[in-house]
Protein backbone atom coordinates (compact mmCIF):
# COMPACT_ATOMS: atom_id res chain seq x y z
CA UNK A 1 0.00 0.00 0.00
CA UNK A 2 1.23 3.37 -1.15
CA UNK A 3 0.64 6.58 1.31
CA UNK A 4 0.59 10.33 0.20
CA UNK A 5 3.93 11.89 1.36
CA UNK A 6 2.01 14.27 4.04
CA UNK A 7 -0.34 11.41 5.18
CA UNK A 8 0.66 10.48 9.01
CA UNK A 9 0.81 6.44 9.01
CA UNK A 10 3.74 5.73 10.82
CA UNK A 11 3.68 4.97 14.64
CA UNK A 12 6.55 6.44 16.72
CA UNK A 13 7.78 2.82 17.56
CA UNK A 14 8.05 2.47 14.35
CA UNK A 15 9.69 5.77 13.41
CA UNK A 16 12.29 4.98 15.99
CA UNK A 17 13.07 1.22 14.58
CA UNK A 18 13.39 2.79 11.01
CA UNK A 19 15.82 5.42 12.23
CA UNK A 20 17.34 3.68 15.20
CA UNK A 21 17.13 6.25 17.61
CA UNK A 22 14.90 6.16 21.31
CA UNK A 23 11.49 7.13 21.47
CA UNK A 24 12.29 9.47 23.59
CA UNK A 25 14.64 11.15 20.87
CA UNK A 26 11.37 12.03 18.65
CA UNK A 27 9.38 13.17 21.79
CA UNK A 28 12.18 15.60 22.85
CA UNK A 29 12.05 16.88 19.07
CA UNK A 30 8.45 17.68 19.51
CA UNK A 31 8.89 19.30 23.03
CA UNK A 32 11.66 21.65 21.12
CA UNK A 33 8.93 22.13 18.53
CA UNK A 34 11.38 20.82 15.62
CA UNK A 35 8.50 18.07 14.46
CA UNK A 36 5.04 18.37 14.90
CA UNK A 37 3.85 14.92 14.61
CA UNK A 38 -0.12 14.27 13.82
CA UNK A 39 -2.29 12.95 16.86
CA UNK A 40 -4.78 9.86 16.21
CA UNK A 41 -8.51 10.45 17.59
CA UNK A 42 -6.79 8.37 20.87
CA UNK A 43 -3.73 11.12 20.78
CA UNK A 44 -1.51 8.55 19.69
CA UNK A 45 1.61 10.35 17.34
CA UNK A 46 1.25 9.36 13.84
CA UNK A 47 4.26 10.61 11.50
CA UNK A 48 4.58 11.17 8.22
CA UNK A 49 7.00 10.46 5.47
CA UNK A 50 7.43 13.94 5.71
CA UNK A 51 8.37 14.15 9.06
CA UNK A 52 10.46 11.26 8.92
CA UNK A 53 12.57 13.00 6.34
CA UNK A 54 12.41 16.06 8.45
CA UNK A 55 13.85 13.92 10.95
CA UNK A 56 16.83 12.40 9.65
CA UNK A 57 17.87 15.89 8.50
CA UNK A 58 17.81 16.69 12.11
CA UNK A 59 19.80 13.33 12.80
CA UNK A 60 22.50 14.37 9.79
CA UNK A 61 22.35 18.03 11.73
CA UNK A 62 23.07 16.82 15.05
CA UNK A 63 25.55 13.52 14.61
CA UNK A 64 27.27 14.43 11.06
CA UNK A 65 27.55 18.52 11.81
CA UNK A 66 27.56 18.46 15.54
CA UNK A 67 24.60 21.23 15.08
CA UNK A 68 22.81 21.65 19.11
CA UNK A 69 19.13 21.78 18.70
CA UNK A 70 18.86 25.78 19.00
CA UNK A 71 20.87 25.99 16.00
CA UNK A 72 18.82 23.17 14.29
CA UNK A 73 15.64 24.75 14.66
CA UNK A 74 17.50 27.96 13.15
CA UNK A 75 18.60 25.66 10.34
CA UNK A 76 15.11 24.27 9.53
CA UNK A 77 13.51 27.96 9.93
CA UNK A 78 15.84 29.23 7.61
CA UNK A 79 15.69 26.23 5.18
CA UNK A 80 11.72 26.70 5.08
CA UNK A 81 11.67 30.71 4.46
CA UNK A 82 14.45 29.74 1.14
CA UNK A 83 11.45 27.01 0.38
CA UNK A 84 8.94 29.33 0.29
CA UNK A 85 11.24 32.35 -1.87
CA UNK A 86 12.00 29.61 -4.45
CA UNK A 87 7.93 28.71 -4.67
CA UNK A 88 8.03 32.46 -5.07
CA UNK A 89 10.42 33.07 -7.71
CA UNK A 90 9.22 29.96 -9.49
CA UNK A 91 5.50 31.51 -9.54
CA UNK A 92 6.77 35.03 -10.55
CA UNK A 93 8.68 33.41 -13.38
CA UNK A 94 5.79 31.42 -14.47
CA UNK A 95 3.96 34.50 -14.68
CA UNK A 96 6.54 36.86 -16.26
CA UNK A 97 6.83 34.00 -19.31
CA UNK A 98 3.01 34.09 -19.66
CA UNK A 99 2.91 38.14 -19.62
CA UNK A 100 5.92 38.20 -22.07
CA UNK A 101 4.24 35.80 -24.13
CA UNK A 102 0.77 37.39 -24.06
CA UNK A 103 1.88 40.85 -26.01
CA UNK A 104 0.28 40.95 -29.62
CA UNK A 105 0.91 44.59 -29.72
CA UNK A 106 3.40 45.69 -32.21
CA UNK A 107 6.48 47.35 -30.08
CA UNK A 108 6.14 50.37 -32.30
CA UNK A 109 2.21 50.87 -31.31
CA UNK A 110 3.18 49.94 -28.16
CA UNK A 111 2.60 53.42 -25.52
CA UNK A 112 5.67 51.96 -23.14
CA UNK A 113 8.15 50.46 -25.61
CA UNK A 114 9.87 48.78 -22.77
CA UNK A 115 8.49 47.06 -19.39
CA UNK A 116 10.57 46.03 -16.83
CA UNK A 117 9.73 43.05 -14.76
CA UNK A 118 7.91 44.33 -11.63
CA UNK A 119 5.33 46.50 -14.27
CA UNK A 120 4.48 43.22 -15.94
CA UNK A 121 3.74 41.81 -12.89
CA UNK A 122 2.03 45.06 -11.21
CA UNK A 123 0.26 46.03 -14.10
CA UNK A 124 -0.71 42.39 -15.45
Amino acid sequence: MIHQYDEPVYLISIVAKILDIHPQTLRQYERENLISPSRSNGRIRLYSQRDIDKIKLILRLTRELGVNLAGVDIILRLKENVDEMESEILDLRHKVSRAQNSHSVSPDKALVTKKSIYEMIIFE
